[in-house]
Parts: C-alpha cells; sequence; structure tokens
C-alpha cells in the first residue's frame, strides 16, 4: 500500500468532551482537522497521507483532500484508546510498511509544513530512530507545586529560589504534541514514540505550539490567526 519513506498518520476522532466536535470546527474558515492535512501536503518529504477517525464528517473532509482516509474501529475510537495502538492497528493491513511513521495530531493547527521538514532533516542529520517536538515552558517549574484543601502555601516555592529572576532559572521544555517521528520497526517493537534511546528533541516556538484543548485554546488560536500569525 505504502510505496515510500514517510508516512504522515492524522488520528482525528469525532468524540470531544471538553470541546465538542472540536477537529471539524470552523478554524479562520476551515475545519480544525484541514490545517493538519494542509500542513502535511505542504511537507517536501511527506510521501502519504492517512487520516483515521471513527467520524464520517471528518472522513468526507479526508475525501475533499484526496488524502486515504481508514475508518477505525469502536474499540479504537474510545477516550482511552492510545494513538500507538491505532496507528499498529493500521498497519497490520499495510503490505508494505514505511520506514517512518510521522504523527501530526490535529490539535496543533499552527504547526507548518516547514516544521514537520525541519524535523525530518533533525532526523536525517542525527540518523535518529525517533524525533519528537517540543517548546519551552512558559513559566519556571520551581514556581510550581500542589496545593492542599486548606489553600495553605507554606513551603510552596522553596526558598533557595527566592528573588531569582525567571530569566535566571534553567530552561526546561515540554511536548508540545505538535511532530512525533519514529523509525516504524521501532513503533512496532517498542509501541511508543517515547523510545530509551536515539530520540532527539525538535524545538518549536511557543506560538506555533498552540495545542488546542478547550475553547480557550480555540480562541487563542483564531486570534493568532486573525493577527496575520501566518506570516510569522
Amino acid at each position: 500500500m505504502i510505496k515510500n519513506t514517510f508516512l504522515a498518520f492524522i488520528p482525528a476522532r469525532g468524540g470531544s468532551k471538553r470541546l465538542p466536535n472540536k477537529n471539524i470546527l470552523p478554524l479562520a474558515g476551515k475545519p480544525l482537522v484541514a490545517w493538519t492535512i494542509e500542513a502535511a501536503k505542504g511537507s517536501k518529504y511527506i510521501d502519504d497521507i492517512i487520516l483515521s477517525t471513527d467520524d464520517d464528517k471528518i472522513l468526507h473532509i479526508g475525501k475533499d483532500y484526496g488524502i486515504k482516509i481508514v475508518k477505525r474501529p469502536d474499540f479504537l475510537s474510545t477516550d482511552g484508546a492510545k494513538t500507538e495502538d491505532v496507528i499498529l492497528y493500521h498497519l497490520q493491513s499495510f503490505q508494505k510498511i514505511p520506514e517512518f511513521i510521522v504523527l501530526l495530531q490535529p490539535t496543533s493547527p499552527l504547526r507548518k509544513s516547514r516544521h514537520i521538514d525541519e524535523a525530518i532533516d533533525l532526523l536525517k542529520n542525527k540518523k535518529a530512530d525517533a524525533v519528537i517536538s517540543v517548546s519551552e515552558v512558559d513559566h519556571p517549574v520551581e514556581w510550581c507545586n500542589i496545593i492542599p484543601e486548606d489553600k495553605n502555601l507554606k513551603n510552596f516555592i522553596n526558598k533557595e529560589i527566592f528573588g531569582k529572576r525567571s530569566q535566571d532559572m534553567t530552561k526546561r521544555y515540554r511536548l508540545n504534541g505538535a511532530i512525533y517521528i519514529i523509525k516504524t520497526m521501532k513503533l512496532i517493537e517498542k509501541k511508543t514514540f517515547f523510545i530509551d534511546d536515539n530520540i532527539y528533541a525538535y524545538i518549536m516556538d511557543k506560538l506555533s505550539s498552540v495545542d488546542i484543548d478547550d475553547e480557550f485554546d480555540f480562541k487563542f488560536a483564531e486570534s493568532l490567526i486573525s493577527d496575520n500569525y501566518s506570516s510569522l
């Protein structure tokens, strides 16, 4: 089925508790999932694209864009279903598997084609088995802690960091959910993108790393687009 090296896999369920139907909600005039489809189609490395969904409306969007679409079974369409399991399930039907899987989640609409290509360039340059995108944490983790039921802030912050400026603290990064690339045989073997070795971070800027989980995230992405984010 797949002849070449890099297969983009876009998982897009119909259900979403925090933001109902979010994958088909119109973001700046087109469905949320369409932003990721267009980014994949614009990559110079992606050889093929598969959209996996349980939702007929999302399937129709994939048809409109001329990409391969597959209907996932009900047991892989629940809130608890792992994306890795969905990919591995679909791989079973391939006559020939691609060398690399490029997972592109539709909840990262501001990730562009150039980000995908830069991540693949990093993979090639490092001869890596996997690359995962990250972005810098907004605030120092030293400022974070749990709060007890009585809201007591005693010992909330380590006294050693009192008076320190945020710019003087060590930079830390988080997974931003935008790009996951892995050698397919490694995914089959380990059943996870986060393998133990020969894995590297592709660093993205904060604006491109917007991850849509709720209505606030959606409106924030809309505001960035309306402010001509695409020209940045």
